[in-house]
């Protein structure tokens, strides 16, 4: 059951970076959607989107790996 719950904190992150990159991918192709009033607009939220949700998956791989002791010392938090 905990596997589960923790893959569904990791599934919604990915929807929203995957999100993020189909809103900036829209924005090259010219495809406005419906509730974002101006393409520059919807790359910034896209981007938006893109770099929380690969910062929260980032984060949650570091601090998996560095309480296992697998990342590299430069990595380990001081102190």
């Amino acid at each position: 059951m905990v596997r589960f719950i923790a893959l569904i904190i990791m599934l919604i992150p990915g929807a929203l970076a995957a999100l993020g990159i189909k809103l900036m991918r829209d924005m090259l192709f010219g495809i406005l959607q419906p509730p974002i009033p101006y393409l520059w607009l919807q790359f910034i939220i896209g981007l938006v989107f893109f770099v929380c949700g690969l910062g929260f998956i980032a984060g949650f791989v570091l601090h998996r790996d560095r309480k296992r002791n697998k990342v590299q010392s430069r990595f380990n938090k001081k102190g």
